[in-house]
């Protein structure tokens, strides 16, 4: 007899979790590349680079060399010493090789950390537009997301006075982003002070750094790491990781920088190492010697790539500019723009559509002139009338996708 199929309930965490935006545009590009259709991806995050060889080479060293078994939960130590010694020489972060976890990419680091510093009921602030996962990963622990919208008139940065005003008993966390995804803009050292000193009033709050495009910088704005502050000693997590600067992304390779000592003598790193201990154990064994080679060596490498970006991010603005009734912010860091489009909700595609929202602009961009952008929505409430677009990706692609781009909203009735 035929056992009676029950269906399976999937836990409440997941049906209600979102899919991330980001992804699913560029899995949809690769289908319809796949399907032999000529599309402009502007969708990825992802560097057009390939990986620098001596980091690669260094790690096929490491694995030649047998360097095939269990490591230390929180990384090699070597990785993790030339790791705080970059942060304290490049970015002013008191910190040793203890307060280093390396973790399987960026969004592992991130999402360890709130894991290790929300409680459920505790609320996190979030500067929006933010990164497709910040609020997920919040909700997944609990915690409530407050989100603080900023203008596209600023740049989309919040003001020390908007942070002052989302404090409240509950907040237990800020996230910060500078240069930041989507925006591409990013926060003055000024700035910065402004809403460290904001943060350094209330006792219970620690601010999440994410620095992950700290490289990528190029509108005269120097990169200020909020846990360099005297103001915050003792209360910054700092997240960084391969992935944008080395062209690394699918190496997987991110860390968490977190001296911070709690009361009772644990520390946060040695939490989120706990943590990742029940997870993950550590990340491949052989690409610690790729993290070492990258941060001791490839420097020039890392402003070849930066140079290329800077003058890929005024093509991109100039050619957004000039397409009509769009408003876009001049990039400075990272390779995004995230320009307003709602000038054109309500309005009619040449393929019959209605356009009443970013992600009905982006759904028709893509099906009607074969070029890939990311909806707002999904980056915070406040990015509902934008796209993202990533120049990570070469000039005659820009040009070329910029051109369908403007020529199709040209045709909008």
């Amino acid at each position: 007899m035929k056992a009676t199929q029950i269906p399976i309930q999937l836990a409440r965490r997941v049906i209600e979790l979102p899919s991330s935006s980001t992804l699913a545009v560029t899995a949809r590009v690769r289908e319809l590349k796949a399907e032999g259709k000529n599309v402009i991806g502007f969708g990825a995050g992802e560097p057009d680079f390939d990986t620098p060889a001596p980091i690669g080479e260094a790690a096929i060293d490491a694995l030649r060399a047998g360097q095939t078994h269990y490591m230390p939960v929180p990384g090699d130590p070597q990785a993790r010493q030339v790791i705080a010694g970059k942060l304290q020489r490049e970015n002013g972060i008191d910190c040793t090789g203890d307060d280093i976890v390396i973790t399987v990419g960026g969004k592992h680091a991130m999402y360890l950390a709130l894991q290790a510093l929300v409680d459920p009921g505790d609320e996190v602030i979030v500067p929006t537009p933010a990164w497709v996962s910040y609020v997920p990963m919040v909700q997944l622990c609990g915690g409530a997301a407050v989100q603080v919208p900023a203008a596209v008139e600023n740049d989309f940065r919040i003001t020390a006075d908007q942070l002052a005003a989302a404090l409240t008993p509950r907040t237990k966390a800020m996230l910060f982003n500078s240069p930041s995804n989507p925006c591409g803009t990013m926060y003055s050292p000024e700035e910065i002070r402004a809403l460290a000193d904001v943060v350094a009033a209330h006792d219970r709050v620690v601010l999440i750094s994410d620095e992950i495009y700290e490289k990528i910088i190029y509108g005269g704005i120097e990169h200020l790491s909020p846990g360099s502050l005297d103001a915050l000693a003792g209360r910054v997590v700092t997240l960084n990781g391969m992935s944008k600067a080395f062209a690394m992304t699918g190496w997987r390779i991110g860390y968490a920088c977190a001296p911070i000592p709690e009361p009772g003598g644990g520390a946060v790193a040695r939490a989120i190492a706990k943590l990742q201990g029940q997870m993950t154990s550590h990340i491949t064994s052989f690409t610690y010697a790729a993290i070492i080679e990258a941060l001791s060596h490839r420097a020039d490498d890392v402003e070849t790539m930066r140079k290329t970006f800077a003058q890929r991010a005024e093509l991109m603005y100039n050619a957004v500019s000039a397409m009509p009734g769009i408003v876009c912010p001049r990039p400075t860091g990272a390779f995004y723009v995230f320009p307003d489009v709602s000038a054109h909700f309500g309005r009619r595609t040449p393929g019959g559509r209605t356009v009443d929202s970013c992600v009905a602009f982006a759904q028709a961009l893509l099906d009607e002139a074969l070029v890939a952008v990311v909806p707002g929505d999904g980056f915070g409430e406040c990015g509902r009338a934008h796209v993202r677009l990533s120049f990570a990706c070469g000039n005659e692609d820009i040009e070329e996708g910029c051109r369908r781009m403007r020529e199709w909203i040209e045709k909008l009735d």
